[in-house]
């Protein structure tokens, strides 16, 4: 078959979009007029960050030898957050093309996505890109490169997605080294990576075929969901989808379904026929949330707005979890689980942009695993829900390892970043480039409390991460409360390492003393933890004058009101009922 099939797998920002552009335009898939930068990228938020988030689909032609190759190229994000993503797309490839950026050389990313091809025994293509930058370093990088797969520096390619240079070799390569996919099954048998959803049309799944060939007319069938349907329109992505009679074994394109109820169609189902059903395929395990955080609207009017909205974006984003709860301050809304905090920021934006919701979210936090005294266990997403000091035989929470890539300079400062977010260090390697790799295993979430940033600021931005998940251990942090007018306000509450919790206490208190207004009585402000007062603060009262419609007269009648208004301080004290403005409790889960 004179087809071929890849991915373009790569850190982030190293080149993989602009790569995946000229491409295009040198095959001529894409008219000359229509070409923009990030063609494969549809969402606003993608050009605008200047990041892949989803991955795309799209099939080119291209002449070799006399002979029409048809290309398939899956091209795939490159932050870690999505490299659930990445692995979809290299289940449904022959080879990946292997891009490293020769101004930066081979960061964490690479590493990750390397391990990943090389475990599903991809062939690889290295290719080192922006050979025409300024402070390129070229032969550097292919040395190191040839280094890293144990391969002659000659297989080592150079291209400029900038000016084009190159290019042509790399699809050239793609057709002599990338072997053309064979059938598994003689009847229909096809792999879905992707899913889309039109108003329209209902849902639209993305697959591999694997064996046989599916029409349009065509009585499938979902093979997990146990779902029958009719294909209303088959066809490939070039990149607009483009209607076609069939796709045959060894493709790559699109089944327009009909079905536009959420919870059919899933990533890593097969598709088959129902006359000819052929056997299931080995799918993809389902991703795993690793941060947890409550969506609420504004306007409890909106709930239903936003239950249609988290359904939508589930049908193009197979990673995104939720379920309905409430909450006795902030109303109804959803938990949602993300697989980072890029995720995260990215399905919130897409809310408020594409559906235009007011929405407030809840401060980010990961899954605890709760043994309780009579040794049963729990999981909990909700600070609310953490035990009381004694009240847990055991708390367990998630681990990340992770692998930081940095030049040598910076190893102090990260060193110190690192303690600051209770890591612990293991090996450190040199690199060929003379980089160092530093390897640590670190709370989840301490990795979510912006260390990210804190690593870019550390590093001045040339150091890179990538972390995977490696199981629960026992936990070293508590909950914090927050106590207003000795009352415990449950949406205050967070879950803090004992390391920070002195500090978190006292800023949380200090932040609730200015936005919190003014009562008729005098306002404590506690932040409580281990059973312990940590941090207090008092807030005065209001003053009125209650002498001040009196003139003249004997001055015990100013005393006996002054007596009476004291009376009636005390009394409201011990009340100590205050409510608290549904604005304060958006300032304070937007400024944490």
């Amino acid at each position: 078959m004179n087809i071929r099939n890849f991915s373009i797998i790569a850190h982030i920002d190293h080149g993989k979009s602009t790569l995946a552009d000229r491409m295009l335009e040198l095959t001529g898939t894409i008219e000359p007029r229509r070409m923009q930068e990030q063609v494969l990228d549809r969402m606003d938020l993608e050009r605008e960050r200047g990041i892949t988030i989803k991955m795309a689909p799209v099939r080119m032609q291209w002449k070799k030898g006399g002979e029409e190759y048809i290309l398939n190229l899956i091209d795939t994000p490159g932050h870690v957050d999505f490299s659930y993503e990445v692995s979809r797309a290299l289940t449904a490839v022959e080879g990946v093309i292997l891009l490293v950026d020769s101004t930066q050389g081979v960061e964490a990313q690479t590493l990750s996505v390397l391990s990943v091809a090389r475990a599903l025994d991809r062939v690889v293509i290295p290719v080192v890109s922006k050979i025409d930058a300024p402070h390129a370093r070229v032969a550097e990088t292919k040395a190191e490169l040839a280094r890293l797969l144990g391969c002659p520096e000659s297989e080592v390619l150079g291209a400029s997605g900038k000016t084009g240079e190159g290019v042509s070799e790399i699809l050239d390569a793609i057709v002599a080294r990338i072997p053309a996919p064979t059938a598994d099954s003689s009847d229909p048998q096809g792999l879905i990576f992707d899913f889309g959803y039109s108003e329209h049309r209902g849902i639209i799944v993305y697959l591999r075929v694997f064996g046989g060939s599916f029409a349009k007319g065509d009585k499938l069938r979902f093979v997990a969901a146990n779902a029958d349907f009719t294909a209303l329109e088959v066809g490939v992505l070039i990149p607009d989808e483009k209607a076609y009679p069939r796709l045959a074994e060894g493709e790559i394109g699109y089944i327009v379904t009909g079905i536009k109820k959420p919870g059919i169609a899933s990533v890593g189902d097969t598709i088959t026929s129902v006359k000819h059903p052929a056997s299931t395929m080995h799918g993809y395990s389902k991703p795993t949330p690793v941060i947890w955080a409550s969506v609420y609207p504004e306007s409890q009017d909106d709930l239903l707005l936003l239950r249609q909205s988290l359904d939508k974006l589930r049908l193009s984003d197979s990673s995104l979890s939720y379920e309905e709860e409430s909450s006795g301050v902030m109303g109804r809304g959803f938990r949602c689980g993300f697989l980072g905090m890029l995720h995260l920021e990215i399905i919130i934006e897409r809310l408020r942009r594409e559906f235009n919701l007011d929405l407030v979210v809840t401060q980010p936090t990961t899954v605890y695993e709760i043994t309780k005294m009579n040794g049963t266990v729990e999981n909990i997403y909700a600070p609310a829900r953490f035990p009381d000091e004694g009240q847990a035989k055991l708390v367990r929470e998630m681990w990340a390892s992770i692998a930081l890539i940095t030049p040598p300079a910076y190893i102090g400062a990260l060193s110190k970043l690192l303690y600051d977010h209770e890591a612990e260090v293991g090996d450190t390697e040199t690199l060929p480039d003379g980089k160092v790799c530093l390897n640590a295993k670190m709370p989840l979430r301490e990795l979510m409390r912006g260390f990210f940033d804190r690593l870019k600021s550390a590093s001045s931005g040339f150091a890179s991460l990538s972390y995977e998940l490696i199981g629960m251990r026992d936990a070293n942090c508590v909950r914090l409360d927050i106590l207003v007018a000795e009352e415990s306000v449950p949406a205050f509450a967070r879950i803090v390492s004992k390391r920070r919790l002195q500090t978190e206490a006292e800023a949380l208190v200090e932040k609730l003393e200015q936005l919190l207004p003014k009562q008729m009585f005098e306002l404590k402000i506690q932040a409580k933890a281990d059973g312990r007062i940590l941090a207090s603060r008092r807030k005065s009262a209001m003053k009125k004058d209650v002498t001040q419609h009196m003139y003249g007269g004997d001055i015990t009648r100013k005393m006996k009101l002054r007596e009476k208004q004291k009376k009636g301080k005390k009394k409201m004290l011990a009340r100590g009922k205050v409510d608290i403005p549904h604005e304060v409790f958006l300032k304070v889960v937007r400024e944490s």
